[in-house]
């Protein structure tokens, strides 16, 4: 996983929870909290850090990685060239889509050891998208609050469905629908 991802969650907590509860959240993962966004670090060391922090918060696991993928949507789209078809999506299945289709294809481009989550389109019409999303790190909640982000972004308003395909939890399909 990139080391984008954790820094960022480490942002997230500090800005939200204090340096305190970081330092408390890093101390029971036995982590020393040093990433480069560029780096890659396993996933297994996030999942520890959000566990801890639902531990030390006494929030959910799976909403606190919902807030963070909604969080961290703007800073990874910041990230993007500005010449990239994303850059020029006008909604959110657009950009959905554009995620699969470049973003994924351009992380495995630059990083060829990189395991991207995938979504594999079920059916789209202007106002409902359904998709799988796959992914052995089976973080669907970052995934689901990465789309709110999305939502946030074009301005809409979508009612979005999660439904686990598998005991795992490493796919899972979303009904995503327009309600503007």
């Amino acid at each position: 996983m990139k080391g984008i991802i954790f820094t960022e969650f480490l942002e997230l907590v500090e800005n939200h929870f204090g340096l305190e509860v970081l330092d408390q959240v890093l101390e029971m993962s036995k982590d020393e909290g040093i990433y480069t966004s560029v780096g890659s670090y396993d996933h297994k060391d996030l999942v520890t850090l959000i566990v801890n922090l639902s531990k030390t918060s006494d929030i959910p696991a799976a909403h606190l990685q919902e807030v963070f993928g909604e969080s961290v949507f703007k800073k990874l789209l910041a990230t993007m060239p500005p010449a990239a078809a994303l850059a020029h999506s006008t909604n959110s299945f657009e950009f959905i889509r554009h995620v699969e289709d470049y973003i994924h294809v351009e992380v495995k481009k630059l990083y060829p050891d990189a395991v991207p989550p995938s979504f594999e389109f079920i059916s789209e019409t202007e106002t409902e998208l359904i998709l799988n999303y796959k992914s052995a790190r089976c973080m669907s909640h970052v995934c689901l609050g990465l789309i709110k982000g999305c939502a946030n972004h074009f301005g809409q308003q979508l009612n979005i469905q999660m439904k686990p395909l598998n005991d795992s939890g490493s796919e899972v399909r979303f009904n995503i629908t327009l309600l503007d």
